[in-house]
This record gives C-alpha cells, sequence and structure tokens, in this order.
C-alpha cells in the first residue's frame, strides 16, 4: 500500500504520524471484509497514547498521577481515569494509562510531560509505551462468543462486567482484554503479536458468516 504523500500543511509532527505504520495495517481489509454488521465487526484503532505508571497506592507520588488522569484504579480488574484518560490496573502498584492520539507529547499533548512532572523525584516510573501495543477493538453481540474460543477468563456478563479489564491470554498471546461496553471490548496485544491475535480473531469470526448459525 503506498503510503499518502504528506500534505505542506502539515506540522512535522502530523507529517511524522501520517507516516507511521500500525501493528495490523496489512489487515484492515481483511477486517472491514470478515465484519459482519449487526454480529460481530473487528478494527485497529492504531496509535493510542499508552503511558506505563507504577507508583504505591496512597503515596503522595501516586496522589499527584491521580490527579493528572482523573484517578488510579483500587483493586484487580478496575478502571479509572476521567474524560478521554482511561487507568488500568494491571498489579497492586503497576497501571496503564490509556488516551487519545492527540495526548502525545510529539504531537503537542500535554499528558505524559504532566505525568513526569507530577511524579518529579518520587518513587515510581513514568514509561511512555504508545508504541509498544496495538488496541483491536470487537464489538457485537457475538463480540464474547469469539473471545471464548482462546481466552480463559469467565467473560459471562455477571462475573466480567463493562468497565473492567484484566491481563489474559487470548489464543495463548499476552493482552490485555478490557470490556468497554455490554457487547465490546478492546484487547491490547503487544505489536510483534498483533498480526497473529489479529488473524485468529478473523478465522474465530468467521462461523457467523454462515447463514446456519442463528
Amino acid at each position: 500500500m503506498a503510503e499518502t504523500a504528506a500534505s505542506p500543511t502539515q506540522s512535522a509532527a502530523e507529517q511524522d504520524l501520517a507516516a507511521r505504520v500500525s501493528p495490523a495495517r496489512q489487515l484492515a481489509e481483511a477486517f472491514t471484509a470478515g465484519s459482519l454488521a449487526g454480529t460481530v465487526e473487528l478494527s485497529e484503532v492504531p496509535f493510542l497514547t499508552m503511558v506505563g505508571l507504577r507508583a504505591t497506592p496512597g503515596s503522595e507520588a501516586a496522589q499527584r498521577l491521580a490527579a493528572v488522569t482523573g484517578g488510579l484504579p483500587a483493586g484487580s480488574g478496575a478502571v479509572a481515569g476521567s474524560g478521554d484518560t482511561s487507568v488500568l490496573w494491571l498489579g497492586p502498584s503497576e497501571f496503564l494509562v490509556v488516551a487519545p492520539t492527540e495526548a502525545h507529547e510529539s504531537l503537542g499533548g500535554g499528558l505524559i510531560p504532566a505525568l513526569r512532572d507530577a511524579l518529579g523525584a518520587g518513587a515510581g516510573q513514568v514509561v511512555d509505551l504508545s508504541a509498544n501495543r496495538t488496541t483491536f477493538e470487537l464489538t457485537g453481540p457475538r463480540a464474547r462468543a469469539v473471545l471464548e474460543k482462546g481466552c480463559s477468563l469467565d467473560l459471562h456478563p455477571r462475573v466480567f462486567r463493562a468497565g473492567t479489564a484484566f491481563s489474559t491470554e487470548i489464543a495463548n498471546i499476552p493482552a490485555i482484554l478490557w470490556k468497554t461496553g455490554e457487547e465490546s471490548f478492546r484487547i491490547f496485544p503487544r505489536a510483534s503479536f498483533a498480526e497473529f491475535l489479529g488473524r485468529w480473531l478473523l478465522d474465530a469470526m468467521r462461523e457467523y458468516a454462515s447463514p446456519e448459525v442463528p
């Protein structure tokens, strides 16, 4: 696929973003062709801003970081944050911040510098992980059934409620699974596993294209 020519009116940062290649871009057409409107749909949401945080809960550093993000999650599966910024619990003192692309400092966004300033000299870490993972969005009434083919978590809505996220494996690939709505999930695989997991999800969706499947 040919790269889109940069517009002379674009900033250098915008031109850099336009030149980036997402980890699953080669599957974009397959995602569109394999998606079934009203049943199950798959897409990539590339280049979200992701920041790894480490801070001891209750510490002054954690409180300062929480003031920037709109809160830190308190326990396993919890998601906190404010507005377009979400914070996923990964461990007792480890969190993943997920925000829109434009929040990245390379595009003039202030989220990462604000987090670094908030941490200051406190014990902890603020690490830009935006290039570490990509994001798949799986939606529709059959989304849960697709994931259940390769995920050991109990995905029944009585257990896995909207607004929760867990580290897990899908098709033996480590990933973070975030249930964003009753029929919608965001999946965060590492970039190096994106193509394999994307193809696995497409294969798991294929049975629902058959008219024999109610």
